[in-house]
């Protein structure tokens, strides 16, 4: 099957073409080869094309100028049909980032969903409305295409209550959906199966820590390979301290500040983009921390610190929650990336029995792999993640379920 996998923003739409060749009786797609992928090797997920059409409703009048989704689609359209030699598109998957309570799976798009996907946009403003214009785009110009929802939120909808229920008083849920959601999901879910078959474990009895590390980044806890808990909440600023955003704070300093004379919006601004790596240390890229602090520069190293320590609390907090993990993961951007990073954070779990074998930690590999020492009470692995195979291979699914 041929997916066109969209990732809608209000000004930007990140493409991708798969071929998903087969799937196998539990699920997993296969290449023509027959081999999953799901061994730690490295493959493409059959990538066909992919692209960013951007600048879209922009001011510039330049030939590169995009005036609105339906017009990005078009350039979508040709790029995409270069590539295809007359081969027709079989569905389109789209990441949205809010499901809310309402969707706890990948969901065939209707009139009725769309509606229901744009109710949600309170609870993300940034994303949920731009990921309604790009499936209302997709409708405009393929009527008859079949389009396929799959959720941020989904994979966290196991959470029991005792872990997404906030302790306020119960109409704040009851009335507003205050909640804890979580995120990243989408590459949780993908990564947890990958790293649980690398081990050798059925991925429903698989218990690990999942530490999704990106400018944005949330650690999750899978007990029989579902989430229990997440360090994202309502929204994606609760839990670890990110490349702009605070992560966890003292709800009193809100209250502070607000009596001091900035408003919701400074307070949004000042939590969201000005603070996390970027407020410590003056930079929001880990790599360009990480080269300050081994210069000697006292903020990146204290940045380091605080945020290593941030997750090395939440892994440990996990590990309980799980009942003994099998695995620690590291994934996306920095998660993949930064050895140093990773060895900082195994530097403050030794009291769980975990040792890294250095070189393998050190080595660069776009392959799933085991980075502990043989003797390591707790396995740790950095898999890669890749958010859109996961969408084309559950669009796929929900389209030809057979």
């Amino acid at each position: 099957m041929l997916i066109l996998v969209l990732n809608s923003g209000s000004s930007s739409i990140k493409y991708q073409v798969r071929d998903i060749a087969g799937r196998n009786d539990d699920g997993v797609s296969r290449n023509d080869d027959g081999v999953s992928g799901d061994d730690g090797r490295n493959d493409d997920g059959g990538i066909l094309t992919e692209g960013l059409i951007d600048r879209i409703g922009g001011s510039d009048p330049g030939p590169d100028a995009v005036a609105d989704h339906a017009e990005a689609l078009d350039r979508i359209d040709a790029a995409v049909s270069a590539v295809l030699g007359g081969r027709e598109l079989d569905a389109v998957g789209h990441r949205v980032v809010h499901g809310g309570e309402r969707f706890s799976e990948p969901v065939l798009i209707n009139n009725e969903i769309t509606r229901a996907i744009e109710r949600l946009n309170p609870l993300a403003p940034l994303h949920n409305p731009a990921n309604v214009l790009g499936i209302r785009a997709i409708a405009a110009k393929w009527p008859t295409l079949p389009q396929v929802a799959v959720f941020d939120t989904a994979f966290h909808r196991t959470l029991p209550e005792h872990a997404w229920r906030y302790a306020v008083p119960d109409e704040l849920y009851s009335r507003y959906g205050i909640r804890r959601y979580g995120f990243h999901g989408t590459s949780v879910g993908y990564v947890s199966v990958r790293a649980a078959r690398l081990l050798k474990i059925q991925p429903e009895n698989f218990n690990a820590v999942i530490a999704h590390l990106g400018n944005g980044a949330s650690v999750t806890a899978v007990h029989a390979g579902k989430s229990i808990d997440t360090s994202m909440g309502f929204t994606p600023l609760e839990g670890l301290v990110m490349g702009t955003r605070s992560g966890d704070i003292d709800p009193s300093i809100l209250i502070f500040l607000l009596r001091q004379g900035l408003d919701a919006d400074g307070l949004d601004e000042l939590l969201n983009r000005k603070s996390g790596l970027a407020g410590l240390a003056g930079d929001n890229d880990m790599r360009s921390v990480v080269e300050a602090a081994d210069g000697g520069a006292e903020a990146a190293q204290t940045a380091l610190s605080i945020a290593s320590y941030r997750l090395a609390k939440y892994i440990g907090g996990y590990h309980v929650a799980v009942g003994g993990a099998r695995a620690v993961v590291f994934t996306a951007g920095i998660g993949e990336n930064s050895w140093r990073f990773r060895a900082l954070v195994a530097d403050r779990l030794t009291a769980l029995g975990i040792s890294l074998d250095e070189a393998a930690n050190r080595a660069h590999s776009k392959q799933a792999r085991v980075i502990s020492t043989p003797d390591s009470a707790i396995a740790v692995l950095v898999v890669p993640t890749d958010e859109e195979r996961a969408i084309a291979e559950a669009t796929a699914a929900v389209v030809s379920p057979g």
